[in-house]
């Protein structure tokens, strides 16, 4: 069993920055894919950025167009966290932000939210302009 408590959100102006963390307890959490999601009021929640587990190695990544060169997400093993810096955020950043873990060992990180077991209550990031 896995749970996840993220943390980091707040209130920001357009071109600020902002780094979310995701605790997990659970000593399986570092082999399985963790992502962040996004939903904003009124929309589907959309994967954001992922990370795979330990046992690949390297650390496997993967953004949704709109995030790159802007968010970036990584894991520290030892702390069980996963972190996702975002820089550059926009007022269309605005949202509640979700982390979750798959539960499954892969390679890929799915952008689905069906293949996530596990998820966090949420964060809620808002952008000011």
């Amino acid at each position: 069993q896995v749970q996840l408590a993220e943390s980091g959100g707040g209130l920001v102006q357009a071109g600020g920055s902002l780094r979310l963390s995701c605790v997990a307890s659970g000593s399986t959490f570092n082999m399985y894919p963790v992502s962040w999601f996004r939903q904003a009021p009124g929309k589907e929640r959309e994967f954001v950025a992922g990370v795979a587990g330990i046992m690949w190695s390297g650390e496997k990544t993967n953004y949704v167009d709109s995030v790159k060169g802007r968010f970036t997400i990584t894991r520290d093993n030892a702390r069980n966290t996963v972190y996702l810096k975002m820089n550059a955020l926009q007022p269309e950043d605005t949202a509640v932000y979700y982390c979750a873990a798959t539960g499954k060992l892969a390679v890929s990180i799915p952008p689905w939210r069906d293949e996530y077991e596990y998820w966090g209550l949420g964060t809620q990031v808002t952008v000011s302009t």
